[in-house]
């Protein structure tokens, strides 16, 4: 197998065991309901999925890089992402230390390119 890319976290067998509690928590966001419920009291919605301080930490900041390398699986973190109106462009910007706006216009420079 070749090396992952240089400052990526590969999801493997070892990071879903890792983050089973966190991914199963942002599985929970499908219904309403449990979007209501972290809103309401993140902590108490943290500790009754059994999440990790390195995981609650990432959750307190919205930091979805951190989120990934505590074990989140990108689809399950879209949930997450969801709640707080993050969408690609957000996260792409995360990613690679722009502010949003900056990380559209490289986006929109490579279009026209």
């Amino acid at each position: 197998m070749d090396a992952p890319i240089p400052g990526t976290t590969l999801f493997d067998g070892d990071q879903a065991k890792k983050g089973y509690a966190l991914n199963k928590m942002c599985f929970s966001f499908n219904e309403e309901a449990n979007r209501r419920a972290f809103l309401a009291d993140e902590e108490a919605y943290m500790r009754r999925f059994g999440l990790n301080e390195q995981q609650a930490a990432a959750i307190r900041a919205r930091n979805v890089l951190q989120l990934i390398e505590a074990g989140g699986n990108a689809y399950y973190l879209a949930k997450f992402a969801g709640i707080f109106k993050l969408d690609m462009q957000d996260i792409g910007a995360q990613q690679t230390g722009m502010s949003k706006e900056a990380f559209q216009a490289k986006l929109d420079a490579a279009a026209r390119q």
